[in-house]
């Protein structure tokens, strides 16, 4: 993919979100973009960083830090993917939001190891599809609660993934329900817990995430390509 490829990209994508917003009386300064890059090279995320979209997504370890080897500066850097708890003294220090905690036993781990209080999203597993991680809707108010004894932890907001499927009323109604659990969160104005945020939609449903009050969309293949890269 050319960088003009790219800018088009970016274009068509600013173009989806505007008209959203637009529908739903949301101003567009309320979303913003993750570009996911875990499966293009440091050189493609350099590129988009040059494009203006610092907020760049990786969901290993490994892709993460090669990355921040050769891009110093200018980035947010978003983990997007379920860390295993021996992992997390690997990228705790070196994010700005983790979007996947799903247990207490990596609320700990954060605590033991992060050097700063890390903003998080909780995983919400709003489908209860066997193969996703997440909280169940049910035991995200007592796993919030106790969360509060862990000051490196403060929870901006929830994150879930919709089925991956073609119905989209289904993929409305998670988002839907997501957005129902963090304004009930957020009522309670916790500390430790604002729930203001919302991240939720990927390449191919993050409009309808928008509709439903996305704060955070996850956009890998729409905004960067799929196909692995070798830098030269």
């Amino acid at each position: 993919m050319t960088v003009g490829n790219l800018q088009q990209r970016i274009q068509h994508i600013e173009h989806t979100i505007q008209e959203a917003c637009d529908r739903t009386g949301r101003k567009r300064t309320e979303v913003m973009v993750v570009a996911v890059t875990k499966q293009v090279s440091a050189k493609r995320a350099g590129e988009v960083l040059a494009e203006g979209i610092h907020d760049l997504g990786e969901n290993r370890p490994e892709g993460l830090l090669g990355k921040q080897q050769e891009i110093s500066e200018g980035a947010v850097w978003h983990f997007i993917g379920n860390v295993q708890s021996r992992k997390v003294k690997d990228v705790i220090n070196q994010i700005d939001y983790l979007h996947s905690v799903d247990r207490l036993s990596i609320v700990k781990e954060i605590q033991k190891r992060a050097t700063k209080t890390i903003d998080c999203f909780v995983q919400v597993n709003v489908s209860g599809e066997a193969s996703k991680s997440g909280v169940a809707p049910e035991e995200l108010q007592q796993f919030i609660e106790e969360a509060a004894a862990y000051d490196k932890v403060r929870i901006i907001g929830l994150m879930t993934m919709a089925p991956f499927t073609e119905d989209q009323d289904l993929i409305r109604s998670v988002f839907r329900s997501l957005r129902e659990l963090r304004d009930e969160m957020a009522a309670q104005q916790l500390e430790h817990a604002p729930c203001t945020e919302l991240s939720m939609g990927m390449s191919n449903d993050y409009i309808i995430a928008i509709e439903e009050g996305a704060t955070h969309v996850r956009i890998g293949t729409a905004l960067v390509g799929a196909e692995s890269e070798v830098d030269a």
